[in-house]
């Protein structure tokens, strides 16, 4: 990552961090290291299966999870060379992100057996490969690409989810799917010692659409998509803050001359709007810090509602 730094800079590739007092230039498209991270660590986890373990099984779901995490750098990739703003449309990245399902149909990923609400156990058929696994995905990719903005927000949600989508898989009988999404929360690890206020690397697209592809995915070949869906209700309640705003707001905040961030709007437009202004309301010096501690801690609250959830302590 020192190394991508210092050639992003020299490159041009950076851009401004919005809540600084600074015109220091910060490294853009650090995701592409995570990227490469991955790639190594999946790849050196296949042939420890084959050379050491003398086993291939699953090697062929481990190849199409991979095929599908780049199928979504890709897309961030070329979204980030295109540029903030005048990169992808809005209707060209969900079609885009459909490709990432591909190779997942492919494999015919997860149980088409489901518990669904007043229906109880219900065989969805060419349903789920059809139209619940590109829904997840594109919903997995999409939304976590919502949530962002702010040094080390993307990269500490990445680290929290996959986390725990790794621990249930492990716990429901498929331990190298916890394999696969670990070797991304390692990846990530590497770039928040980076990205964490103050921030000397932007994750860009690269890194928000991959994480959030493998997110969706490990959440189908696990067969944990009950837990996703609770995992992901901050990103739902962002989609429709964002979506109050037509999708034309920023999850930026003003910064005011001592660094502290306030509201830059009237209406909140995004969760990171309602954590400044409750943070200000409580008269909490309100830092970009503390505004992504309290994002984690929300993030934190909907993993111990998914643990209760499996423990019955939740319907």
């Amino acid at each position: 990552m020192p190394h991508w730094i210092k050639r992003a800079q020299k490159a041009g590739l950076t851009g401004k961090d919005i809540h600084k007092n600074s015109d220091q230039p910060v490294a853009e498209m650090g995701g592409i290291v995570v990227l490469l991270g991955f790639l190594i660590g999946i790849m050196g986890y296949v042939a420890m299966r084959i050379f050491i373990f003398e086993t291939n099984s699953d090697i062929v779901s481990i190849l199409a999870i991979l095929t599908a995490v780049l199928i979504a750098g890709i897309i961030g990739i070329i979204d980030d060379i295109l540029g903030w703003k005048i990169g992808l449309r809005q209707w060209q990245k969900p079609l885009l992100t459909l490709l990432v399902a591909a190779p997942i149909m492919a494999i015919n990923a997860g149980t088409r057996t489901m518990m669904l609400p007043f229906l109880g156990e219900t065989n969805l058929g060419m349903i789920y490969p059809l139209l619940i696994i590109p829904a997840i995905i594109l919903m997995s990719t999409n939304g976590f690409n919502m949530l962002a903005g702010y040094n080390g927000l993307e990269t500490g949600m990445g680290i929290i989810i996959l986390t725990t989508l790794a621990y249930f898989a492990a716990m429901t009988g498929s331990p190298w799917i916890a394999v696969v999404a670990l070797c991304m929360v390692a990846a990530l690890a590497g770039m928040l010692v980076f990205n964490t206020f103050p921030s000397s690397v932007f994750p860009g697209d690269t890194l928000t659409y991959t994480v959030g592809a493998l997110i969706g995915i490990v959440a189908i070949t696990a067969n944990v998509e009950k837990i996703f869906m609770i995992l992901y209700i901050p990103y739902v309640l962002e989609f429709f803050l964002k979506l109050r705003g037509r999708f034309q707001k920023e999850s930026f905040t003003q910064v005011q001359d001592d660094g502290t961030l306030k509201p830059r709007y009237p209406k909140n437009y995004g969760l990171e709007h309602l954590a400044v202004r409750l943070l200000n309301r409580l008269r909490i010096k309100t830092t970009e810090r503390r505004v992504v501690y309290l994002l984690y801690g929300v993030q934190l609250f909907f993993v111990m509602m998914a643990i209760l959830n499996t423990r019955g302590f939740l319907l």
